[in-house]
């Protein structure tokens, strides 16, 4: 049951195979048995089983709200939650109950869903691994399952199986693992640069970043206020469309979000692809890219190509300044935002009493780690009054040239642009923690940030394994607010590709049968 997807789910619970409290129950004591992978912060119990008895008594007077009622999700730790702990994995919010809920997770709640918990992530979302946060760093399912573990035993002998876990990719690592372990049927990230297409590559997930202004930001905690938005983790593409069919619309509390009112988000089944045109970017053939990802990168673009679209080289040419602007005016802002931690009014609070300047530097110094204080002073740096002009007014002028550049391409007729997600598949932890957060940072946003600055939707899709036997994700970026469009084509490519299902004997039981039946093929694309 747990390795369902939401539709199939929500059929099963409104004819009773299953009731809310059994699948709550299901998915709590998996949550218990892979505590070891850490994808939890906090996980809500005793208000998941409340709410799961709450959606049996709907369910048993044929009245649930909608599709999602009795459904178990997870949400990323840096959204707001009513009466549940929300710490963005920080000293400084360490003990920050809010008194209201994120207008995403209330829409959830509105629809009847079981929040499972608060998910693990990178110190207030500031990184790309998932390991920078002050619970631990989350590890990713696939070092346990049997593809991966199968490959490495052929390789290495004697080595420390244990000590080699991977990464998840970040910063909504525990997100991303919380659903790839099958401990929920969906769960909410944040994407800043790629928070969440990042980790759902690693993971063999759906990973979906919507146009900016889309989906209401009021209640996720900011890190960039002009490129933050909700992202959606899931299995498949049309969990991911039922999600943002509830989300997505208009919020008072966000005069960022759209005016105009959002159709739900039913996607047609795409039988003909001829009469799209998809842009493959030269500049995203960096040398770094690994030969792996380059030959699934280059047989996805056969594979549309055979099948009748029109497939062609598009240049997007300020994209080898996108990661040093995205660095100037990410850092920029977080300064910005940052500022509010002081310690008078929530949050951590030092000890030191000798003045107010001193208490607000001991605050800061306590409550926030290394990365963080990294970044605000690299964003105070730039917004000196001598280096505004320099470096964020220029930055600024920068961003405008490369979202023109996505207009460009997207008004000479591409539907869709096909790139990498990231540049290689999921790396070990001791190898990933060898280079400081700011370069591994530079190196896992290098594909997605250009779009967080233009504002477009974005959606990283597994394709294969690679030879370790770990997911590989590529990324289908889309016209602002043609996210429909996007996923419909995103849902086409998911069904050639058949990407096979994550085996985790060990850990499940609830899924050992099912897992043993579905070893679907490894992709058209690898054959």
């Amino acid at each position: 049951m747990l390795c369902r997807t939401l539709r199939e789910v929500s059929a099963a619970l409104k004819q009773g195979q299953i009731t809310p409290t059994e699948l709550c129950r299901k998915c709590l004591s998996l949550i218990k048995k892979t505590k070891f992978l850490n994808a939890y912060i906090t996980v809500s119990e005793e208000v998941a089983l409340k709410q799961a008895e709450e959606s049996e008594e709907r369910y048993k007077k044929g009245q649930p709200l909608g599709d999602l009622d009795g459904i178990p999700i997870a949400v990323k730790d840096n959204f707001s939650t009513t009466g549940i702990e929300t710490t963005c994995a920080s000293n400084m919010l360490k003990g920050y109950v809010p008194p209201y809920n994120a207008t995403v997770v209330q829409k959830l709640l509105d629809q009847g869903v079981l929040l499972m918990g608060k998910t693990n992530l990178d110190e207030f979302a500031m990184g790309s691994g998932s390991t920078d946060g002050v619970f631990g760093p989350v590890k990713n399912p696939w070092s346990f399952s049997r593809q991966y573990r199968e490959r490495r035993k052929q390789k290495s002998r004697g080595e420390d199986e244990d000590s080699d876990w991977l990464i998840t990719g970040g910063s909504s690592g525990g997100s991303a693992a919380a659903v790839a372990a099958f401990t929920c049927f969906a769960a909410l990230g944040s994407d800043t640069g790629g928070s969440t297409r990042n980790p759902a590559a690693h993971c063999g997930l759906l990973g979906f970043k919507p146009s900016y202004g889309l989906v209401s930001r009021h209640g996720l905690i900011p890190l960039v206020n002009s490129m933050d938005v909700p992202g959606i983790l899931t299995r498949c593409v049309d969990d991911t469309a039922i999600v943002l069919g509830i989300l997505a619309g208009h919020d008072p509390k966000d005069s960022t979000t759209v005016q105009n009112p959002v159709k739900l988000f039913m996607l047609p089944s795409l039988t003909d692809v001829s009469k799209l045109c998809i842009g493959i970017p030269k500049e995203y053939l960096v040398p770094e890219l690994s030969s792996e990802v380059q030959s699934l990168w280059s047989k996805a673009a056969d594979l549309f190509e055979s099948e009748g679209a029109k497939v062609i080289e598009v240049s997007l040419p300020h994209t080898c300044y996108s990661i040093v602007c995205y660095h100037v005016l990410c850092t920029s802002e977080v300064a910005s935002n940052m500022a509010r931690f002081d310690g008078l009014e929530y949050g951590h609070r030092c000890n030191i009493d000798v003045s107010t300047e001193a208490m607000y530097a001991a605050t800061r110094r306590e409550g926030f780690n290394d990365v963080v204080r990294g970044r605000i002073l690299s964003g105070n740096f730039f917004l000196l009054k001598e280096n505004y002009e320099n470096y964020f007014i220029r930055a600024q002028k920068v961003r405008r040239l490369i979202a023109n550049d996505f207009a460009n391409v997207f008004n000479s007729g591409v539907d869709v642009l096909l790139t990498p997600t990231t540049l290689s598949d999921a790396v070990p932890y001791l190898e990933f923690v060898k280079e400081d957060n700011r370069t591994r940072s530079a190196q896992g946003d290098i594909f997605t940030q250009a779009v967080n600055m233009a504002g477009l939707p974005a959606v990283s899709v597994p394709v294969a394994l690679s030879s370790q036997g770990l997911p590989i994700g590529l990324q289908f970026i889309g016209r602002a607010f043609c996210d429909q469009q996007l996923l419909t084509i995103a849902k086409w490519f998911e069904k050639q590709v058949q990407f096979p299902v994550i085996q985790l004997q060990e850990l499940m039981n609830d899924c050992s049968s099912v897992l043993k039946n579905e070893t679907l093929p490894s992709v058209s694309l690898k054959q």
